[in-house]
């Protein structure tokens, strides 16, 4: 038993929590700075020239689970073991304590009131009569009091004893519904052109809801920066429901534990007339060769596939950039403009963006905004003070002991007990 109470004292000793805070910090920081669910060859090309803090290659970074440091084993023990300890601090510590605050405690000599903290010695010709003036004093100013045999005692403030245990119990939860949600939520990104949707399976297998594209838009400052995105998406069910809202940049959706949020733009297609031919809707893709934001295809200028020359754009307002099949560059179009390129009639209908969706679905997010809550309660709590005041009457001597302590802001208490001395004292 003695084993036992000495591991669980180390479990719950305020140095480990702090080293279990600080390594779970450092495992945050790193699973930010380090790109997370990547495939295997990524990391290899990324960390083995290049390695994390100098030492961490890509095998070393995989072997540690560094790819998925909030699902890795190590993280999740690291989790485990803090909550074991705050559950043990809150048993073995909190609760005694705030039992310990509910408990009336009965002082019955001078002597045990002179050790408090605060003491006062005030010298009275009828006690009965100070003492209930002490009684309604205590009683107008909130606080709870209990009288045995001449001998008062008064608290406030003892729900401030809660406080703790809530927090414990907040960050516990919050461990809990962020470790539920890590291990079984799904992050979806997807890029929908307007008029495109995607089906979401349930956990059947079935389909469940569609998420439809019916706008988009980007929003751009003077000088052609993308300043704000928004979507106009339609949330379709299966019996053929439909929700219509706007979503933008910081502005999600919510839907029965589905968050769908605005994440980013692309290019998706261009509407090309090549001669008289009927308007062509042609896929682009990004091309990293020529930038960060820069979408193409190759097209023929010929029937017969001869020609081709490369389409590229970098923004749905245009120019569009023509080269030919060598790289050299031939011309720039903008919209509805015909332009002969090669001897060829060519004409930009339009230039279509997509919509860069994230879908997610943490089912741990109804736990973690219960335990922000319940730790902005008890950190709300933790900040009243206890107050405890004694009042005794020592027989045959006309004088009137009063004491008190306070777990926090004593000084506080020691300027509010002269208010009832000098209350005695008219």
């Amino acid at each position: 038993m003695k084993k036992i109470s000495q591991v669980l004292n180390w479990l719950s000793s305020l140095k480990i929590a702090i080293l279990l805070l600080l390594l779970i910090a450092l495992s945050c920081a790193a699973g930010t700075l380090i790109p997370q669910q990547q495939p295997d060859q990524f990391y290899y090309e990324n960390f083995n020239e290049n390695p994390f803090l100098g030492i961490i290659n890509g095998n070393i970074l995989l072997f540690f689970e560094f790819n998925h440091v909030y699902t890795s084993f190590w993280f999740l023990c690291l989790l485990i073991w803090l909550g074991l300890a705050l559950t043990v601090c809150s048993l073995r510590r909190q609760l005694p304590i705030l039992k310990s605050a509910l408990n009336w405690v009965d002082y019955k000599s001078p002597r045990q009131i002179a050790k408090l903290a605060i003491s006062k010695t005030i010298v009275t010709n009828n006690y009965s009569e100070s003492l209930e003036k002490i009684k309604i004093n205590f009683k107008n100013k909130g606080w709870n009091i209990k009288e045995i045999d001449g001998r008062i005692a008064a608290r406030k403030g003892v729900i401030g004893r809660l406080g703790p245990i809530l927090i414990h119990l907040g960050m516990i939860l919050l461990m809990i519904g962020a470790t539920y949600g890590s291990l079984n939520g799904k992050t979806i990104e997807k890029f929908l052109a307007p008029g495109r949707s995607i089906d979401l399976l349930n956990n059947n297998e079935e389909k469940g809801l569609t998420i439809e594209l019916q706008n988009f838009q980007i929003e751009r400052d003077p000088q052609g920066r993308a300043e704000q995105y928004r979507s106009i998406v339609n949330v379709i069910e299966p019996n053929g429901t439909n929700q219509s809202k706007e979503i933008s940049v910081n502005y999600p959706l919510r839907y029965k534990g589905l968050t769908l949020y605005q994440a980013d733009w692309a290019l998706a297609a261009i509407t090309i007339q090549i001669e008289k031919s009927p308007k062509l809707q042609i896929p682009i893709e990004p091309i990293p060769e020529l930038g960060e934001q820069i979408w193409g295809t190759i097209i023929p200028t010929k029937k017969n596939g001869e020609d081709p020359i490369l389409v590229t754009v970098d923004s749905e307002l245009g120019p569009v950039s023509i080269y030919d099949s060598d790289g050299t560059f031939l011309t720039t179009l903008t919209t509805n403009k015909d332009v002969k390129v090669k001897e060829t009639l060519i004409k930009i209908i339009n230039i279509i963006p997509s919509s860069g969706l994230l879908l997610k679905r943490d089912p741990g997010v109804p736990l973690v905004y219960t335990s922000f809550a319940i730790i902005l309660i008890g950190g709300s709590l933790s900040v009243i003070s206890t107050k405890k005041i004694w009042v005794l009457h020592e027989k045959g001597k006309s004088m009137l002991y009063i004491g008190g302590l306070s777990n926090r802001n004593l000084s506080g208490l020691s300027k509010e007990l002269p208010s009832f001395i000098s209350f005695l004292e008219n």
